[in-house]
């Protein structure tokens, strides 16, 4: 019998096995040579669902590496092109990169709609307000409206934004259904005075076939199929003072006249650096436009941020019209223009005065309702393509949920006189 040493020598020639022997050993050791086998493995990796084209093609041409550097500067060339072409479209500007805001082409008149106090109810013209919930400009016509208890006087139809940016109108066209949600809040719906499915084609009812730009908001005569007025500014001081009606609220005066000069003061500082300024971030076209604006932006907004450490709103303790214009930028701060204009230097959460002022108007009855931030989040993020071409809506601050806005302000205590009745609506 070999030895053990004879047995593991490779020198030595092996012992004689039998055939049965043989066959019993490849019997015992073929299952486990099969659970190892790469054929099954090549099986498995064969099942896996194959790449989409453009992935296939981006492989072949340069497998793992970053794409050749003379394809990414044609296409970002391409696309600078591209970019610039559609913000002149959407924002024009001037040869250094300057956002050039247009004019409103209608404006209004509305000192000639004062007519006394007796027939002044008689004279009003029957007119319909047209808004975006997304828009600024929009908004503060809608807490006008809301304050001055104006909401069955002037009837509103609200459109949103298309893939295309143009105001729409969707829904059914209903006679007698309420405009406004059963919660007191805004949503967008159909036009409930033309039945028209867009705004322009709202503008081309229009005598003489208007093509011009089809902005919100608009007043709209509904007895003279004509456009009253385009301009906010204008709408808002119609609201204030260019209606008198039993049911509207007559105590409450956004615009007195002892405090005219202070307003105008306010609206020549924050409508250019602040209600314009964030636009003329997001929309700048060079390096330099875009320096020049956010520099005055935030200077201006350090500079309120210091005056309303010692007056509870711009005007001392009353509320005007220029807080208003204020507000409705503060609103959509933190939600959009700090992310998506790069109003990047601070959030508004960083100033204790400006984020505790708007809490303030916040919470002044009915203007929480003109609020729709899941509206304005989808009018900025997935409609301006060549700000955020992927579309993709960022999560909502936690600073600008409802909740939030809604905790105390203490606003009062900085007020010389408890002047709250002031902004009170029934």
């Amino acid at each position: 019998m070999p030895t053990a040493a004879a047995l593991l020598s490779p020198t030595l020639p092996l012992p004689n096995i039998s055939t049965a022997t043989k066959k019993r050993t490849f019997n015992r050791t073929r299952p486990k040579t099969l659970h190892v086998s790469p054929r099954i493995s090549l099986n498995k990796q064969q099942q896996t669902p194959t790449s989409d084209p453009l992935t296939a093609i981006t492989k072949v041409l340069w497998g793992k590496s970053l794409p050749p550097q003379l394809l990414i500067s044609t296409v970002r060339s391409t696309w600078n092109s591209i970019w610039h072409l559609m913000m002149n479209q959407l924002a024009p500007s001037d040869p250094s990169g300057f956002y050039s805001r247009p004019h409103s082409q209608f404006r209004a008149n509305f000192k000639s709609f004062q007519p006394s106090s007796s027939s002044r109810q008689k004279n009003t013209p029957n007119l319909h307000l047209y808004v975006g919930l997304p828009c600024p400009w929009a908004h503060r016509t809608l807490i006008v409206r809301a304050l001055k208890n104006l909401e069955e006087i002037v009837p509103v139809s609200i459109a949103s934004p298309g893939i295309d940016g143009s105001w729409e109108f969707h829904g059914k066209l209903i006679r007698t259904q309420n405009r406004e949600d059963k919660e007191g809040g805004l949503l967008p719906g159909p036009d409930y005075a033309n039945g028209c499915k867009n705004l322009k084609e709202v503008y081309r009812l229009q005598r003489g076939s208007y093509n011009g730009r089809s902005t919100v908001p608009m007043l709209w005569d509904v007895d003279k199929k004509e456009v009253f007025c385009n301009e906010s500014y204008d709408i808002i001081e119609f609201f204030n003072s260019g209606i008198n009606r039993s049911d509207q609220n007559e105590g409450l005066n956004l615009s007195p006249p002892s405090l005219t000069k202070q307003i105008e003061e306010w609206n020549r500082l924050i409508y250019p650096n602040v209600n314009n300024g964030v636009y003329r971030c997001g929309f700048a076209q060079s390096q330099e436009a875009y320096d020049t604006a956010v520099n005055g932006l935030f200077s201006t907004l350090d500079t309120v941020d210091d005056h309303l450490g010692n007056s509870r709103y711009l005007c001392g303790d009353v509320l005007t019209l220029s807080d208003i214009c204020l507000f409705t930028t503060l609103i959509r701060f933190d939600l959009v223009y700090n992310i998506m204009f790069k109003c990047t230097k601070k959030k508004l959460l960083e100033y204790s005065n400006l984020h505790g002022y708007m809490r303030d108007i916040y919470q002044i009855p009915k203007v929480a309702a003109t609020c729709n931030f899941e509206a304005i989040m989808d009018g900025y993020y997935k409609t301006l393509f060549p700000l955020n071409p992927g579309s993709i809506r960022p999560t909502m601050p936690s600073g600008c949920e409802h909740e939030f806005l809604s905790r105390s302000h203490d606003r009062e205590s900085i007020s010389y006189v408890d002047k709250h009745i002031q902004v009170n609506v029934s």
